[in-house]
């Protein structure tokens, strides 16, 4: 009798008291299972939730894109009003399939989003290039230059040598086999560049090899490409669909846009509304910050370019070289408020 009063002593239970502790204990313990359960089966739940989102999204993505496909294959040896009708089409499904992406961001995996976003711009490229072929534009000479150049052989100056040696290219416009091809700066150093709304509303807009130089784009152009730029200021006003930059450094840019896409770019900034994600690859040192730029027309080309005013992702940047899990790319950071520009006048 002694020893079991002894082992109930040991064992910090004696008497009714030590019973209910003991029940206490026991109830504890089962509420613990009861909610570890729960939580088990509400993440269990959760994560089939999320499989049937991505399903839902990859057949949905998927039969979009073929539609659009078939689209662009049945333009061959149609006739052109028929063809403008289905690129037409094309063009917006193209948009709405855009729009289905950046809507399903936050349950897509990187590696989804990585092949969705190749697939969209596989379907971009196969729409401008069928543009192109089904419905070329008229090439037409740089008629300003031609008209100076009659006006100066007529005042008695001897026109270029006779092995033909072209004079100089303008930098206002991009110049392939002679004729007129995209709007834009080329080939320009220290120099004020700015275009207005009327010159570059919808159209691609080119800046290629400029150096130490500030530009101006007012308007909403179509797509901006900007390659081999260095010391430059660029501010853009909203592209309707993709900002593509490479070979850029030591530079400030600011612009929005649906889609950005930059390579091989270093020591940079960029002042970002993008409603999609930004992806870069080969880039080092770049800094991104909220788009603020503005000028008296924007919210106009704001509405032009069909772009979300409210949703901004411009923080939410997809590094290719980078595809560590849980650690952040050290080829870019978010630009530190104390470090913003707040005026662009300067």
């Amino acid at each position: 009798m002694e020893e079991t009063v002894e082992v109930r002593q040991e064992n910090g239970f004696t008497g009714e008291s030590g019973a209910a502790r003991l029940q206490e204990r026991l109830q504890k313990r089962h509420q613990a299972r009861i909610e570890d359960a729960e939580r088990r089966k509400e993440a269990k739940e959760s994560q089939s939730v999320s499989e049937e989102k991505v399903q839902y999204f990859s057949s949905t993505f998927n039969r979009e894109r073929a539609d659009i496909e078939e689209l662009l294959a049945s333009c061959s040896g149609a006739d052109r009003p028929l063809v403008t009708q289905k690129l037409d089409e094309a063009t917006a499904k193209t948009a709405q399939l855009q729009k289905f992406l950046n809507d399903s961001l936050m349950f897509l995996t990187q590696y989804e989003l990585r092949q969705a976003q190749a697939a969209l711009q596989k379907l971009q490229t196969s729409l401008t290039e069928t543009r192109e072929e089904a419905l070329p534009k008229k090439k037409f000479a740089f008629r300003a230059r031609t008209k100076a150049a009659e006006k100066v052989s007529a005042a008695g100056t001897p026109p270029p040598d006779a092995a033909g040696t072209p004079p100089p290219a303008d930098p206002d416009v991009t110049v392939v086999d002679g004729t007129s091809e995209q709007c834009g700066f080329s080939n320009v150093k220290d120099e004020l560049l700015t275009k207005t709304a009327e010159e570059i509303q919808k159209q691609d807009v080119l800046l290629t090899h400029l150096s130490n130089c500030k530009v101006r784009l007012m308007g909403s152009p179509s797509t901006l490409h900007l390659k081999n730029i260095d010391g430059c200021e660029i501010l853009c006003g909203p592209v309707s669909s993709s900002v593509f930059i490479d070979q850029c450094r030591n530079s400030t840019l600011a612009f929005p846009c649906q889609q950005l896409r930059t390579h091989n770019t270093i020591d940079t900034q960029v002042y970002l509304h993008v409603t999609s994600r930004a992806i870069i690859e080969d880039c080092r040192g770049l800094s991104f910050a909220p788009f603020s730029w503005s000028y008296p027309t924007l919210e106009e080309d704001f509405a032009v370019s069909g772009l979300d005013r409210q949703q901004n992702n411009w923080r939410e940047v997809d590094d290719f070289n980078w595809l560590a899990a849980g650690t952040p790319s050290p080829n870019w950071t978010v630009l530190p408020e104390a470090d913003r520009k707040s005026s662009w006048d300067s």
